[in-house]
């Protein structure tokens, strides 16, 4: 029976040292490659999971019928939490408080200093029955903001796009005519509520001369339904309310972004695409200055699949490094960096699913980008290539 003689392992690994410089450079366009693609997937992870980690299963939101799913521009009585506290019997109570947080949910213009020019943020006025509500959400620094006082998320600094420094504690920010003192920080295991600014509800209601909100989170006990709270808004239809459940609307959410989404996949493989060219192009240059050593290896009897082979090896071996390094430069340099979003601001996640794609497209681009010079090579003689200069 025959079987292919290959050539020995070490020959392909002492190539790569023969040509220190032509290995480095190819190195290097390789894990830059893999690293770009790191960096679209760990937009996509970060965005999803920020979404995903944002809405709790026994919390309902309510808000204005008018609204359509735009909850900012939702405007809703200010008495609304009272009449649902009355009105429905499934709501928790801890620590003998009613589970209702009212809130008022603005984007507005914030200035860090008088004279600076004012950066788009999102300001939610809340009582101190949110964290009772927002369980996710705990205070790192500080302490809950009293009368002119604000508690900053861990992510407001990249949606101002400002230093983490400029809203350190005792500093002040200004917007809505008023001057707001930081009280303390606060962070939400990721969710969307860590770009926000929290200031008391009364307070902010003050500032903005209305005495309206925006919508009304209720804390459910085990055993209710967001069924029954979105019922009732069905069954009282002259308050204009509805009602959804947190992981329903910040489902919602994830379908309103997934155009965005797409096109980051569509990044990805063009990255991916353009990366397999400039593969080739290497390749190209590094095989085809070889012509002579291998038409010697087919002069001493080893078979063209067996030196196509080594090829590869070589070319895989050089992605695998490259993504190696992509992936050690993702993890501890670009993972948790935050950015900037429409909806406020999210840290990039390299995660498992980030890992393997942008592993296994390093592969590939090792692997498709040595076959086609490799098999052009070979498509010299053996009596021409030793003949190359």
């Amino acid at each position: 029976m025959f079987r292919l003689r290959l050539l020995p392992w070490e020959y392909g690994v002492r190539n790569l040292l023969r040509r220190p410089a032509r290995s480095a450079l190819t190195l290097g366009a390789l894990s830059t490659v893999v690293l770009l693609v790191f960096v679209v997937v760990a937009f996509i992870r970060g965005l999803e999971s920020s979404l995903a980690v944002s809405g709790q299963p026994n919390v309902v939101l309510v808000y204005s019928i008018n609204a359509a799913e735009d909850i900012e521009n939702s405007a809703i009585p200010a008495r609304s939490a009272s009449l649902l506290s009355a009105s429905l019997e499934g709501v928790e109570k801890q620590f003998g408080v009613t589970r209702i947080s009212p809130e008022l949910y603005v984007g507005t213009r914030i200035s860090l200093r008088e004279n600076d020019p004012p950066m788009f943020g999102i300001v939610r006025g809340v009582s101190h029955a949110a964290p009772l509500v927002r369980r996710q959400v705990q205070v790192t620094e500080g302490h809950w903001p009293g009368p002119g006082e604000v508690i900053v998320g861990k992510l407001v600094a990249a949606k101002l796009s400002c230093q983490a420094s400029d809203l350190e504690i005792g500093k002040t920010i200004r917007f809505d005519g008023r001057e707001w003192k930081i009280a303390g920080h606060f962070a939400a295991n990721g969710a969307a509520f860590e770009s926000e600014i929290w200031v008391p509800l009364t307070d902010f209601q003050n500032a903005l001369k209305r005495q309206d909100l925006s919508l009304v989170a209720i804390g459910m006990a085990d055993g209710s339904s967001p069924s029954d709270v979105e019922l009732f808004c069905k069954e009282r239809y002259d308050l204009e309310l509805q009602a959804i459940g947190e992981v329903k609307y910040y489902a919602s959410l994830q379908k309103h972004y997934q155009p965005v989404r797409m096109l980051g996949w569509l990044v990805v493989l063009l990255v991916a695409g353009a990366g397999v060219f400039a593969g080739l192009n290497t390749m190209y240059g590094s095989v085809m200055g070889r012509v002579r050593e291998l038409a010697t290896l087919q002069a001493v009897g080893y078979r063209r699949r067996a030196i196509v082979a080594s090829l590869i090896q070589e070319a895989v071996l050089l992605s695998t490094s490259a993504s190696l390094v992509a992936a050690v430069v993702a993890i501890f340099v670009i993972n948790g960096t935050a950015v900037r979003f429409t909806m406020g601001a999210f840290a990039l996640r390299v995660d498992s699913v980030a890992i393997l794609v942008g592993c296994g497209t390093g592969l590939l681009l090792g692997v498709f980008g040595a076959i086609p010079p490799a098999w052009k090579a070979m498509q010299h003689s053996v009596v021409d290539g030793l003949k190359a200069v």
